[in-house]
């Protein structure tokens, strides 16, 4: 169901979008069929527009790659100076743990993991022998 609004969706926006296009390209015919039509005066001022509207459209893009190099620049500098600090901290810390995990499974579990094994033995030896006797679970 959802896939289906998605898919509408999409086919609407793209026929909106073929629709804009042709407008504009129609829009852009007409503009040069009544400059070819009309007088050397009105194409020069329409040339001397499209001069001032390109200068400024430079303009923009200058500032815009302007503010691109800027925010690189500040990206990069995040990176060096708050991003690789806390990947060594946190390498640091994993570390730590893996350290103490090993000291722990060394110094306490080893030893009651062997003492749990030596009485189990005991005790089985023990039923062998017959000092202690079996238990029966009952289920």
């Amino acid at each position: 169901m959802e896939k289906e609004k998605n898919s509408q969706s999409q086919k609407i926006t793209l026929i909106i979008i073929a629709v804009i296009t042709i407008l504009f390209l129609i829009g852009i015919t007409i503009g040069v069929v009544y400059l070819v039509k009309s007088g050397a005066q009105i194409t020069s001022q329409v040339r001397d527009i499209f001069i001032i509207i390109l200068v400024m459209e430079s303009f923009l893009i200058g500032a815009a790659l302007i503010i691109l190099i800027i925010q690189l620049a500040l990206l990069f500098n995040l990176f060096q100076n708050e991003i690789r600090p806390i990947l060594s901290s946190t390498k640091e810390t994993i570390r730590t743990v893996k350290g103490t995990s090993q000291f722990i499974s060394e110094r306490a579990v080893k030893p009651i993991v062997s003492i749990g094994s030596l009485l189990a033995g005991g005790r089985k030896l023990f039923e062998i022998i017959g000092f202690i006797r079996k238990e029966n679970k009952k289920e």
